[in-house]
């Protein structure tokens, strides 16, 4: 009987898809219902999209408990075609029809709208998926984020091995671990570090024999991730390379003394500060922030009078992850930077601070209003960093912003500090005409519904 029935349901379908418009196509029979979802869910995995919501639109009317499931596929196929505004159109409709909003349903919709923009033609689309993947705090998007450790631009490369390395899960795969013999030396590095990270010593075997890789920023990143796995004589091999004369691996080896957390690092470092090369002092300054001493936040506070700007902007920013209150009175002076880039820093290291936004709202207008659209979005990013309460409104107004560099990182921010409530306005940017900012907007959507519910 069984059988009969499941073959008058293949033959309904098999009618069904003959008919046009197929929405005029009625199914009778529970089975054949089932029958269509079960192959409409099997063309979407094997991405057929299209004829996936050929075969879902004839029961988008229907009020069986399959409606749900039959939505999802239709909505789900839109946005991995690229019809983003179409797709969560259709979620709209569909929560309407349904007297309420559908958590579950929106943050799969949020991470498949990012999904064709991993092969744009465009390489800045391309890291603004990656980067909208990273911001999600699950593993559930490791497979589409390693899926980049392909990509033909090794920039992006490093941003996925980057997100994959969080992962205990990334860090196992093959594909993570295939990295190592990436072609780039700085995606071998990025990866490397990771283990490092990872703590699981049976990695050490994997990384050994980076200790001899042909080069030397590979070699002193296989050093320090080593140490962090309790190699302690790898030491002396990372503190060598921060006296070698080219400027790179010199940089390189900072940024490791970082990574390994070890005391002894803050001499090394506070030498990098009075490097003649403006990078390496920066790169001494960030592993300052990594190594977390109190000897260190006097020379960063010296470091806000240093002449190159894009120094004193990170030195500004570390001493607020530092959480270092007695830079409060020079970072509030650096709000009268000559340079507005460092201006902006200032707000966010006085904003890590828990400074009060009263402090840091006149030059935040200022520099909103500036013509140049990578300030206005360095403010933006700044903001992720205040209270919900005092930052949000400002960054509702910059998803406005005429150009798409700030109305991106306006989103990013929103979804680190947001909350549930802005939701709404990220799910109008999901239909924003540049891919990019669409992609981003989705990633925070997917990041906030990812987090505990406060």
């Amino acid at each position: 009987m069984f059988v009969k029935v499941l073959q008058r349901g293949v033959l309904l379908l098999s009618v069904a898809c003959c008919l046009e418009p197929l929405s005029g196509f009625s199914m009778t029979v529970e089975t054949s219902r089932e029958t269509v979802l079960n192959l409409a869910e099997h063309a979407f995995d094997r991405g057929d999209f299209s004829k996936t919501i050929e075969m879902v639109a004839p029961l988008l009317t229907d009020d069986s408990q399959s409606l749900r499931f039959a939505h999802r596929l239709h909505m789900l196929s839109l946005v991995r075609l690229g019809k983003t505004s179409e797709g969560v159109g259709a979620y709209d409709r569909f929560v309407k029809a349904a007297n309420g909003s559908d958590d579950v349903l929106l943050r799969e919709l949020a991470i498949q709208s990012i999904l064709p923009f991993r092969s744009d033609m465009r390489e800045q689309v391309r890291g603004a998926a990656y980067s909208a993947l990273k911001e999600v705090a699950s593993e559930q998007v490791v497979p589409y984020l390693q899926d980049g450790l392909g990509d033909r631009s090794g920039m992006i490369r490093v941003l996925v091995a980057e997100g994959v390395g969080k992962f205990t899960s990334g860090r196992q795969s093959s594909m993570f671990r295939g990295a190592l013999n990436d072609t780039a030396g700085l995606v071998r590095v990025t990866v490397i570090t990771a283990f490092g990270r990872g703590g699981d010593p049976e990695t050490i075997p994997l990384l050994t024999p980076f200790l001899k890789d042909e080069q030397e920023i590979v070699q002193v990143a296989a050093a320090a991730a080593l140490y962090r796995l309790g190699q302690k004589e790898r030491w002396h091999r990372v503190e060598r390379a921060t006296h070698v004369t080219e400027g790179y691996e010199r940089g390189s080896a900072l940024r490791m003394i970082g990574e390994m957390e070890d005391p002894r690092g803050l001499t090394l470092l506070l030498q990098g500060l009075h490097d003649k090369q403006p990078s390496i002092r920066a790169a001494a300054a960030v592993s300052l922030g990594k190594l977390g001493l109190a000897e260190g936040v006097p020379p960063l506070i010296a470091l806000l009078s240093e002449p190159v700007p894009a120094v004193r902007s990170v030195a500004a920013v570390i001493l607020g992850k530092l959480k270092a209150e007695q830079a409060i009175s020079s970072l509030t002076f650096s709000l009268h930077d000559t340079n507005q880039g460092v201006r902006a820093a200032a707000i966010a290291g006085l904003l890590q601070l828990d400074s009060p936004f009263t402090v840091v709202a006149g030059t935040v207008r200022e520099l909103l209003g500036h013509q140049n659209p990578g300030l206005r979005s360095s403010v933006a990013k700044a903001l992720a960093h205040g209270r919900a309460r005092d930052v949000v409104g400002t960054l509702l107004l910059v998803l406005n912003d005429p150009v798409p560099k700030p109305r991106i990182s306006a989103a990013r921010s929103l979804g680190r500090v947001g909350g549930r409530a802005v939701i709404p306005h990220l799910k109008r940017l999901m239909k924003d005409p540049n891919e990019s900012v669409r992609a981003t907007a989705a990633g925070a959507i997917a990041r906030i519904l990812s987090l505990p519910e406060a």
